[in-house]
């Protein structure tokens, strides 16, 4: 298994509130988590580096070792980590309000465990073709499931970073939790809206489908980000499972 990833403060922030990183266990598992932290200066950066220190720390303690069990440990750390946000953010005035969103996967042999919570986003590539595997807990989503919105609609719609679910807003943080296959060649893409917001899948595509190597495709997708303005923090992650056999 090979990752690499790109954090960026982007073009118009004065903070970078993402959150990225990468674990892996004595027992083979590896885990790969993004969070983007949320309330504006009521540090969700707090609330993301919190989540990604828990749910790495216990990871590396006692990894779930398969799919059954990834897809109920995932969806019980969130919960926890929700709570951890929770009681910090009682703790200062300058807390109150922080929250943040995560796309997490455990990778096995042939499969992995996608969790997210917010809209933070998942892609897997498979045989060129470019899927999302997670859905977005955000407002304008929400509408065009409803039909009131169109999906380009949706795109322009001031209304599209009000997210309606998100770790460290309510006492109940439900995550969705889905097992997908993951073979030789495939990549997945973790990311935050930084990047998915402004460049889309026939880019992703096209990027994730050239022969550079994972380090130079996060930054050129950081880059591709910033040029159509950088609104955001702009994290990538991308994992690729091995095509050579030892």
């Amino acid at each position: 298994m090979k990752t690499a990833f790109q954090t960026n403060i982007g073009r118009q922030r004065s903070q970078n509130q993402d959150r990225v990183a990468k674990f892996i266990s004595e027992q083979g598992p590896q885990l790969a988590v993004v969070a983007d932290g949320i309330g504006g200066n009521q540090r969700g950066d707090l609330a993301a580096e919190m989540t990604i220190k828990s749910l790495g720390r216990d990871f590396i303690k006692n990894p779930p070792s398969n799919d059954d069990e990834a897809t109920s440990w995932l969806a019980a750390q969130v919960q926890s980590i929700n709570n951890q946000v929770l009681k910090k953010s009682k703790q200062k005035s300058s807390y109150q309000g922080m929250g943040t969103t995560l796309v997490a996967a455990i990778f096995y042999d042939h499969s992995m465990v996608v969790a997210n919570i917010g809209d933070s986003r998942g892609y897997i590539m498979h045989d060129g073709l470019l899927t999302q595997i997670t859905i977005d807990h955000s407002l304008v989503n929400e509408l065009v499931k409803n039909g009131d919105l169109t999906e380009q609609e949706a795109a322009r719609s001031p209304q599209k970073n009000i997210i309606t679910r998100a770790i460290g807003i309510s006492t109940k943080a439900e995550a969705d939790v889905n097992c997908f296959p993951f073979n030789e060649g495939d990549q997945l893409l973790l990311c935050t809206d930084g990047l998915s917001n402004l460049v889309d899948n026939n880019q992703l595509t096209k990027v994730l489908n050239s022969s550079k190597p994972l380090d130079k495709k996060c930054s050129q997708l950081v880059k591709m980000a910033n040029k159509a303005g950088g609104p955001d923090n702009i994290t990538v992650l991308i994992s690729q499972k091995d095509q050579e056999r030892l």
